[in-house]
């Protein structure tokens, strides 16, 4: 299939925490670089710098992949194969605001793009856009494959399901990126001590099963030669709870992961995947208890830092645009990554399993068929199969329906233009305590995000 020529485009190319990876992947594969990759984004000047660069990595590897690009989608769209939603405009300011007054009611948030009033009101925000974007794919591309990549993933890629149904859709997050989330679990259980003993042999012989809902996920099997290690890898965590952060990361998001999921394994018998979200999903950290917890509250979102992370990753631009920093180095500072690693495997015919936020389909036996969750999956151009999982325990279950009934109430809330179910929506949700404290929320964020929030929800019938 290397005879094949995709074209992606990628809406929302100046979030640098996709377009930089996208950018290497598509010149490393040999099934993408014969195609084209068109990079959209309303700001003019951070499209231009991408596609500058994008030019120059070509120009440097000497491969024949085409780069298009242009501040209005619809320039771009003809005869696509996939089209990659990435954007979020402005998003440390108002994932900051959302955090921020949600800490006035009592409300910590760590991440605030998912659950909780931040995840509501992101959806709020980048929803209806991306509805938008998929009326212009209907029109002009309708074959295409759409890849949701902007959170709140679960409530995005419902809307484009249930709303959008003659598209071919599926939603994504960065978290489960395979092999490399087996092989960390690997290392978790002792099977290897290092990244470079992980073998096809030792892959096949170690059998796990995730699943759950976006950020809400579980590793619900670890077995190795048939022996369980799920024990082995929440002692890792156990051992490593004093100093370990994700990634090096010490926002936030990474405070604290080893130690709460070891104590939700304690206490669930299972162990969190993506604990940096999954501690934000439930109340435990939120401060409310009468007694002292040996974990502490949840630290809040740290908006001037990620404020300056974001500067750094455009300096990093800026650098090798500039000549600072070689071209010939930008295939050794990025990696692979999730959504175009899933497209290469799609076009090449690979036959690799992916993690795939997408309807259940039978593979959790005791969840409904249409629950939206993020599961291993055959990918291929004919479309997506979960693979099967087996039953989601007690517990762990039900939590899981009340995060997917505030993430369907809120794509409902969003696609309606309803005020009753944005305020059922809040209501629904795990981590709001109060009547009279979410309908202030509600006012106070309308109030606040009205350049990015649709007009009518200000019109006098919602008052």
């Amino acid at each position: 299939m290397t005879s094949y020529k995709p074209k992606v485009v990628v809406i929302g190319a100046g979030s640098l925490f996709f377009g930089r990876q996208a950018i290497w992947q598509m010149v490393h594969s040999e099934y993408l670089n014969k195609g084209t990759l068109a990079l959209v984004d309303t700001n003019e000047e951070r499209l231009n710098k991408l596609m500058k660069l994008a030019r120059m990595v070509v120009k440097e590897n000497k491969v024949d992949l085409k780069i298009e690009g242009s501040v209005d989608r619809r320039k771009v769209l003809k005869d696509a194969d996939f089209v990659v939603l990435s954007f979020a405009e402005d998003t440390v300011k108002y994932r900051g605001i959302d955090c921020a007054v949600s800490e006035k009611y009592g409300i910590r948030m760590c991440s605030g793009d998912t659950i909780g009033p931040g995840g509501i009101f992101r959806a709020m925000r980048e929803l209806p856009v991306i509805m938008d974007c998929a009326r212009d794919i209907e029109a002009i591309c309708p074959e295409a494959w759409v890849i949701n990549y902007i959170n709140p993933s679960t409530v995005h890629g419902i809307a484009l399901k249930r709303y959008a149904p003659n598209l071919k859709s599926f939603a994504l997050c960065d978290s489960h990126h395979m092999p490399h989330k087996k092989i960390i679990y690997a290392k978790r259980a002792g099977i290897i001590q290092d990244i470079s003993e992980y073998t096809e042999e030792i892959d096949s012989k170690f059998d796990i099963r995730i699943a759950g809902v976006n950020h809400f996920t579980w590793l619900l099997k670890a077995a190795y030669e048939g022996m369980n290690v799920l024990p082995s890898i929440a002692n890792s965590m156990k051992r490593s709870a004093e100093t370990e952060t994700v990634g090096g990361d010490t926002g936030a998001k990474a405070l604290f992961n080893d130690a709460i999921s070891y104590q939700l394994y304690d206490i669930f018998g299972y162990v969190p995947t993506c604990t940096a979200h999954t501690k934000e999903y439930v109340p435990y950290w939120q401060g409310l208890g009468k007694l002292k917890d040996a974990i502490p509250p949840l630290s809040i979102w740290e908006t001037e830092d990620r404020y300056q992370r974001h500067a750094d990753m455009w300096r990093q631009v800026d650098s090798f645009l500039s000549g600072e920093t070689p071209i010939n180095e930008y295939m050794t500072s990025f990696a692979p990554d999730h959504a175009t690693d899933i497209i290469e495997n799609m076009v090449g015919g690979l036959g690799k399993p992916f993690y795939i936020n997408t309807f259940n389909e039978g593979a959790v036996t005791n969840m409904n068929n249409d629950a939206f969750l993020e599961l291993l999956c055959e990918v291929t151009m004919d479309g997506v199969k979960p693979l099967p999982v087996g039953e989601m325990p007690r517990g762990i279950r039900g939590m899981q329906e009340l995060v997917l009934d505030t993430h369907e109430l809120t794509a409902e809330a969003v696609i309606e233009g309803s005020r009753e179910k944005l305020r059922r929506a809040m209501l629904t949700d795990p981590l709001v305590n109060s009547i009279a404290d979410a309908d202030q929320m509600i006012n106070e964020l309308l109030e606040l995000e009205k350049e990015m929030i649709p007009e009518h929800w200000y019109s006098k019938s919602f008052a």
